[in-house]
């Protein structure tokens, strides 16, 4: 799958889960924001057993060296599928 990125100046938030969507197959993905401050949700099961950190650390590399560049912020929400539907019953 090619994944077509925009050159100019800002990132889109479709393009930014698309990246992540590729870099982390089966996840779901919801990014909102837009220019280079995003907020993203990231729910999938290759989380399983790893630290929140780890679970970042995964997101980060789908997006390469464009964290610091076209990425200025990305504030990261990540769930394994058990814990988003845990988290979602008590709201």
């Amino acid at each position: 799958m090619a994944i077509v990125i925009n050159r100019g100046l800002n990132m889109q938030s479709k393009e930014l889960e698309a990246l992540i969507r590729a870099g982390i197959p089966g996840a779901e993905v919801v990014v909102k924001g837009e220019g280079d401050h995003f907020e993203a949700t990231v729910i999938s099961d290759q989380f399983e057993n790893c630290t929140m950190v780890k679970q970042h650390q995964l997101v980060y590399g789908t997006l390469g060296d464009r964290m610091g560049g076209e990425i200025h912020a990305l504030a990261l929400r990540t769930y394994t599928p058990d814990q988003w539907y845990s988290q979602r019953r008590i709201q």
